[in-house]
């Protein structure tokens, strides 16, 4: 019996999923604008928010994926995301001269209504979650099997 993490892909894994791509194209193409057009302004902030997009695709892909590799990717991924939204966010309170303008995490994600900080504790619960399940079939199977 092959283990899979399809339990990713179910409502709550779907849900997680669509939530983190309206925010990989959203943030994508933020930081796309900002870069192209306003890189002198704040280029600390700018580029915070080109990195914040390039963790919330690579979530998104591994989350579609969903197998063992991409479990463990998509684990890292919401790590550094909620590292990234903690520093940030405190920093921009700090040091206001660092942040002339709001990156997606500036304010712990006050411009997306704080579900930058919110999403990344949901995705390590429900990655955590997928996790259990998929490591109690696999103990299931390898009883079967014995």
């Amino acid at each position: 019996m092959a283990v899979t993490y399809s339990a990713m892909h179910s409502g709550p894994g779907r849900a997680l999923t669509a939530v983190y791509g309206v925010f990989a194209l959203s943030a994508s193409a933020r930081a796309g604008y900002q870069l192209i057009r306003e890189f002198d302004e704040a280029p600390v902030a700018y580029s915070l928010s080109a990195f914040a997009a390039g963790i919330y695709i690579l979530a998104t892909v591994c989350l579609v994926i969903g197998s063992r590799t991409t479990h463990r990717i998509a684990i890292v991924s919401c790590i550094i995301e909620l590292m990234g939204v903690l520093v940030v966010g405190a920093l921009s309170f700090t040091h206001p001269e660092v942040f002339q303008a709001p990156s997606v995490w500036s304010g712990f994600g006050i411009g997306y209504g704080f579900i930058p900080l919110v999403l990344p504790v949901v995705g390590l619960l429900w990655l955590a979650r997928v996790g259990r399940r998929v490591r109690t079939q696999e103990s299931a199977s390898q009883l079967q099997a014995s």
